[in-house]
């Protein structure tokens, strides 16, 4: 009896599995007559389309669909004010807006799930939904369809074609937006910019199509643009100046350092390490002609992805960021004055290069694997399982093993390339460089991991965005079919490594600013070398062959993410250049107007040392306390003191800068003072570079988190976030192109300290901003031209200032650190020193620049 009860249960059971499988199949495929479309002839809707063209590269185009049905007449109507995520609010939002439509909705967004609320024996719904045209294509969003011009009509049609409540009443406008458009139907009123429609069923509207309209050439150029050979030459154009640039630059370094006349034979010209094979200009030209060769690859091969061929794609790029690695060699030892015994240095390298080719070569070896393995893994030969087929569990352990090692090879030869910088210019830490020749199997251990959970966090980006996107396509119809959700997973998995190389190399140019800060450390290290020996007077700044790698530097950390707001990429290039000779042309200016140059260039530290700049400090703590005794005097406080003493001891400290510039007496509105804050906090300019990093750094911090907010805060790009397979990636690279940006600019103002024109520290900060502003008033005149929105690069402008200013100031209490003990604290001693010049200006200036970004703030705050 007990066996027969068990074998009824499993019958039991049986059944009712087989009921659950075939009922939720056929919960999923709703029928015309399941949604009672009959029952909805009652209902009211209100249609709108609307087109927003001024302020954006692309047209705006966005549905607003209210719907109202009656509760007595259709069943469902209460369902829609359940719960989102409940089967019978899915259930009647579908058949209230989708009915049998089955059509995946690829061009459409939903800015939020459709709101229904009850009123009475009414239950209305709020359905909106949005769109760009942003290429050649037919599109659908709402109840309507906008379809691309064919043949040599030029106009794009809008027609109102709804899948469900065909019965009920609908009132229907359309506003244009200030476009050139044609109407068709029964209107009931009709101006420049609006369309609207006697209300009726949707079949009588407008037969046919309702709108057709005309998009201006500023918003065809870009559709046009992107399928031209012209977008790939722009980025062509932005690496063929780059890479020249630098190329231009390491061959100049490669050069002995200094004139002849100036620099004898051996010594110092080994200090900076150029007249051989051994320095770091080497490898700067070999990046500089690679880069240029890998970019060209990836604009021929990888420009779009092949969704039904990725295996050449594979193989190239695995070749090649093999190759990246091993030119890179990362295990060469730069020569120092302190080398190794040769067989030990031998050793070592041996060591440190078996370790990267062995990391290398297996990450290679397990990609080629699946490539031409593919059979192991159930993939065919084309990588790409073609429908209805989706990957098994091998088959997606094969994407993944083969996506993963290629970006991991390619983020290897990065790091490769940063190392072998670094490295030869003195940029790594002592400690580092030890522990890489001691340790070497370790230290790429080490190395492997992080780059694999880099790697890990972009395929992860790529799993989310996917998932989100099927989510989004697949809205309110069967999302229950795993197979086609798995082959579309499948295709984006496949795809996975040539999307990432295309955004890691869009970021190498990182590589290149840290080439440029190489030679640039070992320039400095060979100037300081010779300015101890020769007992020479301290340069001002970089030699004349230094400020092309400075200007250079600039462009690249300062300028290209200016560059981003600048509408199309083909002016990458131009703006490269325009920002390299707008700092010459500030610098130009400076060699009038700077502080130091208007003493002649004769105002030096005659010895290198803490000896000269003390003897400075002294004589500005003099001078600013003569100046407030001279003060409390006018004041009728002076203690037994009178003007005409404190005014005879001011000239004799006239009389002492007069002399430090060998007779050549400077302006008189420049003081002491003035030429010890031009001077900067440290003897040589390095130091004031590095310092001026630092500073705009922790600045920008603030700055930085707050841009992001506002790009994102914009309606695509918040809209695009959760469905770009690099949206993520972007915001963690955004941070760091942002924070690089103003250290670069704190860097450049630091170097330049001396050289810039102006006499307080806000107008240098102005200057190196004016060196940015040049170019970007043209991007912004042109963006302008075509109709689009330059707020963005306004504002990135004077937020650069903004941080400028305030490194600037701070810079000023580092020059005089010694008063410090004056003052309760640094504030305090800004205040001082800045009372003797203008305090209530700068306040005023500073105030005026955050008023300025807090209005252009507020405004995108406010647009829709």
């Amino acid at each position: 009896m007990r066996s027969i009860r068990w074998w009824r249960l499993l019958s039991l059971l049986v059944l009712a599995f087989m009921w659950w499988g075939c009922g939720s199949a056929e919960a999923q495929r709703i029928s015309h007559d399941d949604c009672q479309e009959d029952r909805l002839n009652g209902g009211t809707v209100d249609a709108a389309i609307r087109f927003r063209q001024h302020g954006r590269n692309f047209v705006e185009v966005s549905s607003d669909m209210t719907v109202e049905v009656p509760v007595r007449e259709w069943s469902m109507a209460n369902q829609l004010t359940f719960s989102v995520n409940s089967a019978d609010y899915q259930k009647a939002m579908r058949c209230l807006l989708r009915g049998p439509d089955h059509a995946l909705r690829t061009t459409e967004w939903r800015p939020t799930d459709p709101v229904a609320t009850s009123s009475g024996d009414m239950v209305k719904v709020d359905y909106k939904s949005i769109t760009w045209i942003r290429a050649a294509q037919d599109y659908r969003l709402g109840p309507w369809e906008i379809r691309k011009p064919r043949g040599k009509d030029k106009k794009w049609e809008i027609d109102l074609r709804p899948t469900t409540l065909r019965g009920a009443q609908w009132s229907v406008e359309a506003e244009l937006g200030d476009l050139n458009f044609e109407h068709y139907g029964q209107t009931s009123s009709v101006d420049k910019a609006k369309v609207m429609w006697a209300p009726q069923k949707p079949e009588g509207i407008c037969p046919g199509k309702c709108i057709a309209v005309d998009l201006p050439w500023q918003r065809s150029f870009p559709l046009l643009w992107d399928q031209s050979i012209w977008k790939p030459a722009g980025i062509a154009i932005w690496w063929v100046c780059a890479s020249g640039v630098l190329a231009l630059a390491a061959q100049r370094a490669r050069r002995p350092y200094g004139s002849p006349a100036v620099v004898g034979p051996g010594p110092v010209r080994r200090v900076g390490m150029f007249g051989g094979e051994q320095g770091v200009a080497q490898p700067v030209l070999q990046w500089a002609l690679l880069s240029g060769a890998v970019a060209l690859t990836l604009l021929l091969f990888l420009r779009e992805p092949a969704p039904d061929n990725p295996r050449s794609h594979m193989l190239v790029c695995i070749a090649v960021g093999l190759t990246l690695i091993l030119v890179a060699r990362p295990w060469h030892r730069p020569a120092t004055p302190r080398a190794l015994s040769p067989d030990d240095s031998a050793r070592r390298r041996r060591r440190q290069a078996y370790t990267v080719i062995g990391f290398a070569s297996v990450m290679a070896t397990a990609g080629i694997l699946v490539v031409l393995g593919h059979g192991l893994f159930d993939l065919p030969e084309s990588l790409v399982l073609k429908k209805p087929r989706a990957p098994d569990v091998a088959g997606e352990v094969g994407y993944i093993l083969m996506g993963l090692t290629t970006v991991w090879l390619w983020l290897a030869a990065m790091a490769a390339w940063t190392w072998r910088f670094a490295r030869e210019g003195g940029l790594v830490p002592a400690g580092w460089s030890r522990k890489w020749d001691e340790k070497p199997v370790l230290c790429v251990t080490v190395v492997s991991a992080l780059l694999a959970l880099v790697a890990g966090s972009l395929l992860w980006s790529v799993l989310w965005a996917s998932e989100n996107q099927w989510k989004r396509v697949t809205w309110l119809i069967d999302q229950s079919s795993s197979t086609e959700r798995g082959n579309y997973i499948g295709k984006n998995l496949a795809n996975f490594s040539s999307t990432e190389l295309t955004w890691i190399f869009a970021y190498s140019w990182f590589l290149a600013g840290i080439a440029l800060l190489a030679l640039l450390k070992l320039h400095f290290t060979a100037q300081r070398a010779r300015v101890s020996s020769k007992i020479e007077y301290i340069p001002f700044g970089p030699d004349r062959p230094d400020l092309l790698l400075m200007a250079a530097l600039f462009s690249l950390t300062v300028g290209m993410r200016g560059a981003k707001f600048a509408s199309y990429n083909a002016q990458y290039g131009i703006w490269f250049l325009l920002n390299i000779l707008s700092l010459f042309a500030v610098l130009a200016a400076g060699r009038r107007w700077s502080v130091l140059s208007r003493t002649g260039y004769l105002f030096h530290m005659h010895r290198p040392g803490a000896h000269s700049r003390g003897e400075l400090m002294e004589k500005v703590h003099q001078y600013r306390n003569l100046n407030h005794q001279l003060k409390l005097a006018d004041q009728g406080r002076a203690n037994g003191v009178t003007c005409e003493q404190l005014e005879e001891q001011l000239r004799g400290l006239r009389r002492w800068l007069v002399e430090r510039c060998l007779k050549k007496s400077p302006p008189c509105q420049i003081s002491i003072l003035d030429v010890a804050l031009a001077w900067g906090p440290e003897t040589h300019w390095w130091p004031n570079a590095v310092r001026g990093a630092r500073l705009a750094f922790c600045f920008g911090i603030p700055a930085s988190f707050t841009l992001l907010y506002v790009e994102s805060h914009d309606r695509y790009n918040g809209q695009q976030l959760p469905f770009e397979p690099t949206a993520v990636p972007n915001l963690v690279a955004g941070l760091i192109t942002f924070q690089t940006a103003w250290a670069g600019a704190g860097f450049v103002l630091g170097a330049l300290w001396r050289l810039l024109p102006g006499r307080q520290s806000a107008v240098r900060a102005w200057s190196l901003t004016f060196a940015y502003i040049m170019p970007a008033v043209l991007a912004a005149l042109f963006t302008k031209f075509i109709d689009s929105n330059p707020t963005m690069l306004l504002l990135y402008s004077l937020v650069m200032l903004f941080i400028l200013t305030l490194t600037g100031l701070w810079m000023d209490t580092l020059t005089l650190k010694e008063e410090r003990q004056y003052w309760p604290g640094r504030f305090a001693l800004l205040v001082s020193i800045h009372r003797l010049r203008g305090l209530s200006g700068q306040v005023a200036y500073l105030l005026a620049q955050l008023a300025a970004v807090a209005a252009i703030l507020k405004g995108f705050i406010k647009v829709p």
